[in-house]
This record gives structure tokens, sequence and C-alpha cells, in this order.
């Protein structure tokens, strides 16, 4: 086992290069780059101190000044950006030393990833901040999304999958489906904002919070008194993610049951005169799960870094969906890369864990006994 685990991790560094080269090459094929974004705010700046004013310097119109500015701009560097007409070229120069754009792409990568390789994600283009910091505020919300729900999703998904499938074709079967149609029908956004609607104030009752995590005053209440209003601000957003993602597992849940209840290996254990729930939870339950768990990596990471995006923007959660989001529309590549290494590298891991665990489960697997 050891000898698998080293070459799992030896894996993951070409894996995590060939995702960032990819991602790399795409971001930056993509018009609207930083330097872009830079120009685009200087020049609705200066369009916004010109309409404060009236004009110009010198008695000069706007429109005479527009069309002078036209008129000065040329070819050269100022050409190579969108709305960069009207600039300085030399001041397009500036910027583009500002974020590296003065180094080919090829320079810029493997600079960007020998600074990831120790950890150091640099400093975020537009918001004066390390990438680190951003991310080390922005986790906690993440986190307690990404953990409650995944808790909850299996605390009733697996129960409710199992029962399913051993009560197969009777009411209960029927009438808990009714729940997993709603659950695939209704997005998990749109059961957030009929949650609100009903219980934030919305048409109905005002019961729960409608922002944030906790209070503004959180710091100066005791302990008992902040554990409750941390529970109070994360039932809402929690339960909107559970109704969404807890349909889906609980099918897998019930057709594996199902695929492994009707084995040869069962009935053979049934005819022996073994007790019902030692076949079921004995036997069946622990060779249903492997597939369970095999999805827990990939649920975990959907769930922690892109499933909460559209819930940290309804209940106005700063979280790492919505700072990947934002880094995305705004091109901050350091913030943008930043995390997507952490998000690829916890994912890498995370895939590891699920291997070993089911070593756990089922001792018969051997991956010793495999190839990578």
């Amino acid at each position: 086992m050891l000898a698998y685990i080293l070459r799992r991790l030896f894996l993951i560094v070409p894996t995590l290069f060939g995702i960032m080269v990819v991602n790399f090459i795409i971001v930056q094929s993509a018009p609207g780059g930083p330097v872009e974004q830079m120009i685009a705010r200087i020049k609705g700046t200066a369009i916004e101190a010109t309409a404060r004013v009236g004009g110009t310097a010198g008695g000069e119109t706007t429109s005479q000044a527009q069309k002078r500015s036209r008129a000065d701009s040329g070819a050269g560097i100022a050409g190579k950006y969108r709305g960069s007409r009207g600039l300085d070229p030399e001041l397009i120069l500036e910027i583009e030393k500002l974020y590296g754009f003065d180094k080919p792409a090829h320079e810029r990568f493997f600079k960007m990833i020998g600074q990831y390789v120790a950890f150091d994600f640099g400093e975020s283009f537009f918001r004066d901040r390390s990438v680190i910091d951003l991310i080390a505020d922005k986790l906690p919300v993440s986190i307690s999304l990404g953990l409650w729900t995944t808790l909850f999703v299996y605390l009733i998904s697996i129960p409710l999958g199992v029962g399913k499938a051993v009560r197969d074709g009777t009411s209960f079967d029927i009438w808990t489906s009714g729940f997993i149609i709603v659950g695939y029908a209704i997005p998990g956004f749109l059961f957030a904002i009929l949650l609100i609607v009903l219980f934030a104030g919305g048409s109905f009752w005002d019961v729960f919070p409608l922002h944030g995590l906790v209070s503004e005053n959180w710091e100066s209440l005791a302990w008992p008194a902040r554990i409750a209003d941390y529970l109070w601000h994360i039932t809402l957003p929690v339960l909107s993610m559970v109704i969404g993602g807890f349909a889906g597992l609980t099918m897998l849940t019930k057709n594996s049951f199902l695929d492994e209840i009707n084995k040869q290996y069962v009935m053979t254990a049934r005819a022996k005169g073994l007790e019902e729930n030692r076949v079921l939870y004995g036997h069946v339950f622990r060779n249903a799960m492997l597939i369970v768990i095999a999805g827990f990596p990939s649920a975990f990471i959907g769930i922690l870094f892109t499933g909460s995006l559209l819930t940290e923007v309804i209940f106005s959660l700063d979280g790492l969906g919505l700072l990947g989001f934002e880094a995305a529309i705004g091109r901050d590549y350091p913030v943008l890369f930043g995390t997507l290494y952490i998000y690829t590298l916890i994912g890498l891991l995370l895939k590891l864990v699920s291997d070993l665990t089911y070593v756990l489960i089922d001792p018969r697997i051997d991956f010793e006994s495999r190839e990578v």
C-alpha cells in the first residue's frame, strides 16, 4: 500500500501541471485581460473627470478633446489592447510591466508555477491584498457550507436510499420518490429564493437572517450565543444546498443496494439462515457503499468550491465560490490561478483518500497488484 500511495503522490505532480497548463492557455487567449481591465478603468476615470468639469483645459470642449485624443493615438504598443486608443504608449508599457505582461507567456507561466510550488500565490491585481490572505478570509464561509451540506446530504441520502431499496415497490418507495423528483426538479438556488420568501422576511415570516455568516456583534457574544448565532445564519443556505444535492445520491445508494441484493452471495447467505439485518448490513451494505464512497471527493469539491456559488450570492455570503467567480470576471489572474491550483490539489489528494477508504471498507481490494 505504501508503494501505491507514493506512486499516486508522484502522479499528482504531472496531473496538476497539465491542468494548470491547459487553463493558463485558455485564460490567456480570452479577451479582456488585466491590462485591458486597467485601461478601461483609466479611461472610465478620465471620462468621468471630463464630464464633471464640462470640458478640458484651455477651453477645449469634450468633443474636441476626444477628436484630438483619437488623432494622437497611433500604431505601436497602444494598438495591442482593446480600448487603448488615445492613451500614451508609455503608460501601456508601464501597465504591462506592472502585471508582468512585458514578458512572454511561457516565462510568466513557469515563474508562476515556481512560486506556486512554494505556495507563494502573489498579490491580487485589483484588491491590493495577497491571494493567501483573500483565500484565508473566504475559506471559513465555504468550509462551513461544504462540510455541513455534505454531512446532511450523506446522513439523509444513505438511510433513505437503503430504505427505498429494502422496500422497493412499496408505498414508502413510491411516496419518497415524490421528494426525489422535487429535489431533481428544483435547483438549489431557486429553493434558496423560496426559503428567503418564506422565512427571511420576504412575504411571510421573518425568522432567519438574510445575509452574512454571523451577526455584526458576534465578537462580543458569549460562546454559546456565538454558536447559536452561527447556526441561525447557516440554516437557510445549507438547507437550500441539501435539497439540491440529496436526490442524486439517494438514487445512487438505492440502485447500488438493489444491485447487490440480487446477487448470488446474498441468496446464499439467506439460505444459510443468517438474519436479514446481518445480510443487509454485514454484507450488502459494505459492498453497496463502495460506489457511494467513490463519489465523495467530487461531491465534496463540487459543493465546497462550485455548488455554493449561487448560494453565496443569494445569501450575501462572501466565500471562495464568489471570490473565484469575481476573479474570472475581473481577470484577476493571481486569484484565479491561485484558487484553481488549491482546488485541484485538494481534489487530487481527496481522490487518493477515497481510494484508501475503499481498502478500509473492503480489505479484498488490493491496489498494490494493479498499475496506477
